[in-house]
């Protein structure tokens, strides 16, 4: 009689800012055979601070990865602000030169709404709130962050997150991870973490880190 095979979950454990970043990647966890657990944080008052202290409380979770979802707009709120935003960077670092799980640091930048846009193909890097409330109709930006349905939004008819992948690749970033994944194996390695505050005024993503380590 032949061994019953064994089926491995994947899993990765995700902290994301806000209510669209949550619906997006929850719709995923719920369509695909990868095990997503969702760590939402409520920036609002707290910023980087508040990931910082939720990511430190929650160092022994076991998974293959963390990813760490931040917009990058909250640096330019003051001085502390940024000092918090290289304190989270620095953390992720150190975390990455021990014996855990992987900390993807991914920013969107300056936000996920601009992330959002580049689903879509017709969207040509205007404004997010015009193209948000006058090309897709919406009463508000708000209005648009807070649809439970956002992923099937954004990936529709000729829309989809292939066009963020290719949009983004190539293109300067605020920061981005060099890593390994050793797929049979279930193994990733990050090597270097960069980060480039003169790439701070260019809009910009390491999302497709993301997509590319949960094999999406």
């Amino acid at each position: 009689m032949s061994r019953q095979k064994r089926f491995f979950r994947k899993k990765f454990v995700v902290f994301c800012e806000g209510d669209a970043e949550y619906h997006y990647i929850d719709h995923m966890r719920k369509n695909q055979g990868v095990e997503i657990s969702l760590q939402p944080i409520n920036m609002k008052g707290g910023g980087y601070r508040s990931f910082l202290e939720t990511i430190k409380g929650k160092s022994h979770t076991n998974c293959i990865a963390k990813f760490i979802i931040v917009d990058a707009d909250r640096i330019n709120n003051g001085d502390q602000e940024r000092a918090t935003f290289l304190e989270l960077v620095e953390y992720c670092k150190i975390m990455n030169t021990r014996n855990s799980a992987p900390h993807f640091l991914i920013v969107d930048n300056p936000d996920f709404e601009y992330a959002a846009c580049l689903h879509f193909a017709d969207y040509n890097e205007q404004s997010t709130a015009s193209y948000i409330t006058k090309e897709l109709g919406f009463a508000s930006v708000d209005k648009f962050k807070s649809r439970k349905d956002i992923y099937a939004l954004l990936n529709s008819a000729e829309n989809g997150y292939t066009n963020l992948l290719k949009r983004i690749e190539g293109k300067p970033k605020l920061l981005y991870n060099k890593y390994k994944v050793t797929r049979k194996l279930m193994e990733v390695e990050i090597v270097k973490t960069v980060l480039d505050f003169d790439n701070l005024s260019l809009r910009g993503s390491n999302l497709d880190e993301f997509f590319d380590v949960i094999d999406w």
